[in-house]
């Protein structure tokens, strides 16, 4: 008999906004329950142009991480705030859940790639990140596996690779743009990308 696959978070990018449809029919016909965590996208990128502290410029990219998610739940997935393991692909509804609890820096250097991190620590699930990059680049080259905790790249934010390893997080980076990729990485095949997993 074949064990269910454990619960997943993904993080679906903001650049992704266009490709919406085809991964939640990806995730639906993996049979495995997802939940979705927003990126900021377009809406997040508008705060990044206002002239606001750090505090309202936190708040106001989460509300828009939110916006993202109302869109994803538009097309028939469940939305919810709660911080509990999924049933079925069902999308987070970021700013209620963070706005209780607060648990993280306000800056920029902290945007929807450590939101999702600390989402996937939360429910101690493995976490995929969907981006419109292969995965994490160093000096142009696109790395398998992260094993050095200080590294930084302009493909996750500031804090993420960090956020991970001090919360022995297993995390994946990969096109979100690939539907056969997406799939694999669903059933936890080996893809294209990059592997962040402190236990190794």
């Amino acid at each position: 008999m074949t064990l269910p696959a454990s619960p997943l978070v993904v993080k679906v990018g903001g650049s992704l906004f266009d490709r919406v449809v085809p991964l939640l029919d990806l995730f639906r016909e993996a049979g495995r329950p997802v939940l979705i965590v927003p990126g900021g996208g377009k809406f997040a990128d508008l705060v990044r142009r206002l002239d606001v502290s750090e505090d309202a410029a936190h708040w106001m990219a989460i509300a828009g991480m939110e916006q993202f998610a109302w869109y994803i739940a538009s097309h028939g997935i469940p939305a919810t705030s709660a911080l509990a393991p999924p049933v079925e692909a069902t999308v987070l509804l970021p700013y209620c859940a963070l706005r209780k609890l607060d648990p993280l820096p306000h800056s920029w250097n902290v945007t929807s790639d450590t939101i999702a991190a600390w989402v996937a620590r939360e429910l101690s699930a493995d976490l995929l990140l969907l981006k419109s990059v292969d995965g994490i680049r160093h000096r142009r080259k696109l790395l398998a596996r992260i094993e050095d905790p200080s590294l930084v790249s302009d493909d996750v934010d500031p804090a993420f690779i960090r956020f991970a390893f001090d919360n022995n997080l297993t995390a994946r980076v990969i096109n979100g743009r690939h539907g056969d990729r997406v799939r694999s990485a669903l059933r936890d095949e080996p893809v294209v990308g990059t592997l962040v997993d402190p236990r190794f």
